[in-house]
């Protein structure tokens, strides 16, 4: 070692049960292409689309980045509480009640900075060192690192086309040991787009509950419910459930950060302790901009958002069958396709790779979401144009052949 080095400071062991977000980590890898001859259009080279990462292309509505600006203008950006605006919260609690019929109370409703943050702070308040918590594979990596980071293991149990890429209630039954604290689940999920029909989640609830457990639902893609028979809030099954929510995805306000909990009454304070300790409170802009969310126009403007990802669903899952990448599960919410690949190749990562090369069309492979079906299965977000689109599915056709 040279002199005045010094050694690299010892990191908690936790980090070794904490991957890398391979979502992110591909993404350097389409980025580095970009900047190469294949993307140089002085060479005949075309522009990379990028079909990997889930971020709506919509921007905030108007009405939504206008209620920014005089929040600005008026200097309202002090600190909130830690569980966020009442007006928010009261807002949030009204949404609930005009989409799904539920009357939530607004003061089991927690504003977070962003749905990771919602995620960590209820794992934190729950989970420790000993725990298990069962979640399906597939599902999205920082869910189970959220929970890793709580020094309490996720269990990942397979989950197949069958189930939707969901957990059953007889799975839950099965891998309940007195170890397990809990499970984790996402409806609709990443990266699978499919939810847990309402008699199976009841089934879910009831059997956790009926071992002292806690069920916890990512719902952050709710509002991007195509299928009536899903797009129900567990919310519904009993005020025990703590659900996670976003204004990232159907709200269009990704870097804004901002999310929330419902949780039961019990939990609102611990949870709002820790909150005060981690994150002091959302962001303030975030929340007065969010206001105008609920108005008339900017949820009409969200409701037209929602139709054209439910048209890029149906324009993308019957090109993928042609091309040779079928989708096992149609998917009733979010933004994504969950694509067999083995016609094409033994590795998803490996195809992913090729495409990003041959036709400058970055995906994101399974590695990400799970051992199970790592190999087999690709995710495409259709959070991109259609022109995006289909440009990206005739560059994958000339490819794949």
């Amino acid at each position: 070692m040279s002199a005045g080095a010094q050694a690299a400071p010892r990191t908690a062991a936790r980090l070794d049960r904490i991957e890398p977000f391979w979502v992110m980590e591909f993404a350097k890898l389409a980025q580095q292409v970009a900047q190469g001859p294949a993307c140089d259009p002085s060479r005949g080279g075309r522009s990379m689309l990028y079909l990997n990462i889930g971020e709506p292309d919509f921007t905030a509505p108007e009405r939504v980045r206008e209620a920014a600006q005089r929040c600005l203008a008026a200097g309202h950006t002090q600190y909130t509480q830690a569980t966020g605006l009442p007006a928010l919260r009261g807002a949030i609690s009204a949404w609930y009640a005009s989409r799904f019929g539920l009357a939530v109370d607004p003061g089991r409703i927690v504003l977070t900075a962003g749905a990771s943050a919602a995620l960590q702070l209820v794992c934190l308040a729950l989970f420790e060192r000993g725990d298990e918590v069962l979640l399906p594979d597939p599902s999205y990596p920082c869910n189970r690192h959220f929970v890793a980071a709580t020094d309490a293991h996720a269990v990942l149990v397979p989950a197949d086309a069958h189930s939707r890429w969901q957990l059953s209630a007889a799975q839950v039954e099965a891998h309940w040991n007195t170890a397990t604290r809990g499970v984790l689940l996402a409806s609709p999920s990443n990266p699978t787009g499919t939810s847990i029909a309402a008699d199976e989640m009841a089934r879910i609830v009831a059997a956790v509950r009926a071992r002292g457990g806690v069920t916890i639902v990512d719902e952050i893609y709710l509002g991007l419910s195509y299928d009536p028979r899903f797009g129900r809030s567990a919310l519904a099954l009993g005020d025990d459930v703590i659900s996670v929510n976003s204004f990232s995805k159907y709200f269009s306000m990704t870097g804004w950060r901002l999310g929330w909990l419902v949780l039961p009454p019990a939990l609102v304070a611990p949870v709002e302790r820790l909150a005060q300790n981690l994150f002091i409170c959302p962001s303030t802009l975030a929340q007065h901009a969010a206001l105008a969310c609920f108005e008339p126009e900017s949820i009409a403007e969200y409701e037209r958002r929602r139709e054209a990802f439910r048209a890029r669903r149906d324009v993308v899952v019957p090109a993928l069958e042609r091309l040779g990448l079928p989708v096992p599960v149609q998917p009733d919410g979010a933004f994504y396709a969950w694509a067999d690949v083995s016609r094409h190749a033994d590795s998803s990562w490996a195809l992913c790779e090729r495409l990003i090369h041959e036709a400058q069309v970055a995906l994101t492979p399974g590695r990400d979401f799970g051992p199970a079906h790592a190999e087999r299965h690709l995710r495409l977000s259709f959070a991109s144009s259609l022109e995006r689109l289909e440009d990206a599915l005739h560059r994958i056709g000339r490819v794949l052949g």
